[in-house]
Parts: structure tokens; sequence; C-alpha cells
């Protein structure tokens, strides 16, 4: 694989590590995510990977119900590290040398992050995993994923979820949506287009990073991502 890119940022949704249940981790899914992750940095591209814990904790919707935000986001944020721990050491049985950085201070668990030392680990040949989204409650993951792409100096921030692309509505009730192949930060910001939140999507304007959303278990795997052949909406 000849990749235009030198080093990525890949968004996971929590939510799809959850496979074909409607909770926790599913081990043959979490596998497979991490043999294309490992494929790619293998061939020499430098990863970082931001996840969800959409399949563990949803902080907005328990705060919804009555829960302190601050309470709720702080343990979402503690899901994202589960999350973490159990895609890195995937990809280190897929013979990839991973390491997990947390946002949250917990050295007996991760490595504290610091772009300094998340860089110096993916140049070493690591795939980065980003624990505890920004360390801040009412940011979610996908703005966290938009700030470390930027912190890390990556060349394109990837967001694998459950369908393939920016639709001009949810696909799955309305089956009639259209998916755009190419599209401006500020047309989905204008219009309200949900795939991510609109401050991860005004992060990456500011700052020129190009998002490539895709479904996670396209067969073309994230290989077929960075080569063009996968179905996927770039934006930009």
């Amino acid at each position: 694989m000849a990749s235009a890119y030198k080093r990525i940022l890949l968004k996971v949704s929590g939510e799809v590590l959850a496979g074909d249940q409607s909770f926790g981790i599913e081990p043959d899914f979490l596998n497979a995510v991490a043999r294309q992750i490992a494929d790619v940095a293998k061939d020499g591209v430098q990863v970082a990977i931001v996840i969800g814990a959409g399949n563990i904790f949803r902080g907005m919707a328990v705060a919804a119900d009555g829960t302190d935000r601050v309470t709720a986001d702080l343990m979402g944020m503690l899901g994202t590290v589960i999350n973490s721990l159990a895609l890195s050491n995937a990809i280190s049985r897929q013979g990839m040398k991973s390491k997990v950085f947390s946002a949250l201070t917990m050295p007996s668990v991760a490595d504290s992050f610091t772009a300094r030392a998340a860089k110096a680990a993916l140049d070493e040949g690591f795939v980065v995993v980003c624990a505890g989204g920004t360390g801040n409650p009412f940011f979610t993951t996908d703005t966290a994923a938009a700030l470390k792409a930027i912190e890390l100096d990556c060349d394109v921030l990837l967001k694998g979820t459950k369908v393939d692309g920016v639709y001009s509505a949810d696909p799955k009730k309305h089956p009639d949506a259209t998916r755009y192949e190419t599209v401006s930060y500020d047309e989905v910001i204008g219009r309200d287009l949900r795939v991510m939140d609109t401050a991860a999507f005004a992060l990456a304007r500011d700052n020129g990073l190009p998002i490539i959303v895709y479904a996670l278990d396209d067969k073309e795997g994230l290989v077929g991502v960075l080569n063009g052949k996968a179905r996927s909406t770039r934006v930009g």
C-alpha cells in the first residue's frame, strides 16, 4: 500500500465495538478493527486513535435524566479508557506495538497524554491510543479527535462509524437520503449534518484538517479508505 498520508488520526465510535450487541465489546469485531489498524501501521503509516464510549456509557443521556453533567461526562471518559485498553491490547496481539495515553491522570493504567510524548511514540513505531477524551467535561470524543489530530500534526482525521459517509439525513430513518462524496465544513455545519459535532468540524475547518467519514465494517477496510477504494465522504 502506498498511502498519501504519513500520519493519521482514527476516530472510532464506541458503539461499533459492540458489534451486533447493544452493549459492551464484541471480541470478533474488536479483533477485526485491530487487524485493519495493524495492517496499515505495518505498511508505515503512523496511526493515532481516539475512541468513544457509547457501547459502555452515554454521559449526555444520563445527564438528561438528572445526573450532574460533569459527573456523567467523567463517567463517559472512564468508559473510553476501558475501550482504549481493549483496543490497544488487541492491536498488540496483531503484532504491532501500541501504547495508551490518557487525558485523565491515572499512571497505573496509562501514560499521561502530552503531544510531545505521543509524537515520540508514533515516531518510534507505536500505534497511539488516546483515552479520556479532552480530559474536560462538556466536550465530546469527536472534539477530542479533532483536537488530538491537530496537536499531533496528523494529515487527516478518519471517522470510522456505522454508516459509509455523510448523508443529507439519517439513512437508517430516511432510505432515500443522499450520500455526499465531498462536502465542505461550512455545509456540514450549516445543514447540521450530525455525523460529528459542530465543535469538531469547526476545529478542523479552522486548522485545515481534512475529515474522511466511512463505515468501520467496510469490506475494503482502512487500507481501502486510505487508497480511495472504500465508500466514504471527504469533508474539507
